[in-house]
């Protein structure tokens, strides 16, 4: 064990690399930072509750996507028993109708590229 001081150091160096994007997020607080989504209206609810769209939104397009594409179906019960219109442009984009206040702020930040737009015209928003 003659190399016995080379092992420490590389062992300490080691985890000095692993650590530092930890220690960097306790000292700059940036951890934490979640993006402020604008959803552009007063209202308080959405299809579901929060915490299920922030979860499953996309799991919940794609079912909306399959049941218009093979079933023709044109209608969603939520679980609070309201019947809402199957569509992104018309239903979702009714209250987040910034595209780039809502959608593009959070995909960004989780680094998600949605095939969504690859059909689907953007909304345009009146500059103010």
């Amino acid at each position: 064990m003659f190399d016995k001081g080379k092992i420490i150091t590389g062992i300490v160096i080691f985890f000095i690399i692993l650590f530092v994007p930890l220690w960097y997020n306790a000292v700059t607080g940036k951890a934490g930072h979640v993006p402020e989504l604008k959803t552009g209206t007063d209202e308080k609810e959405c299809i579901e509750k929060t915490p299920y769209m922030r979860a499953k939104h996309t799991e919940l397009l794609t079912r909306w996507k399959e049941a218009v594409v093979r079933d023709g179906g044109r209608t969603y019960r939520a679980s609070n028993g309201k019947t809402y219109v199957v569509s992104l442009t018309k239903t979702c984009m009714g209250c987040h109708a910034n595209k780039e206040q809502f959608c593009d702020r959070c995909h960004n930040y989780t680094s998600v590229k949605p095939y969504c737009w690859d059909c689907h015209n953007i909304p345009k928003v009146a500059k103010k």
